[in-house]
């Protein structure tokens, strides 16, 4: 990423990270993480500790969020994947 990355969601946990992530990489947009190291020494994801943000390069902010957006509303299917 060589653009300032900017945070288009905060995942609880490591499953819904890799959701997330996984998500957005099968629409061609790469991802980074900023978050708290001990959901990995300790597991942890209780209130908000654990919690990891997902970022993306800025040219790739509008996509994503779209994107995300559409998957909250339930919006796409798999017919949708590119």
């Amino acid at each position: 990423m060589d653009a300032e990355p900017v945070v288009v969601f905060t995942a609880q946990g490591e499953l819904e990270e890799t959701q997330v992530r996984s998500f957005l990489a099968a629409h061609d947009i790469p991802t980074s993480t900023r978050g708290e190291a001990l959901r990995h020494t300790h597991g942890l994801t209780l209130d908000g500790l654990g919690a990891v943000e997902i970022m993306v390069a800025a040219q790739h902010e509008a996509d994503a969020r779209r994107l995300l957006d559409q998957a909250e509303r339930g919006e796409l299917t798999l017919d949708d994947l590119p």
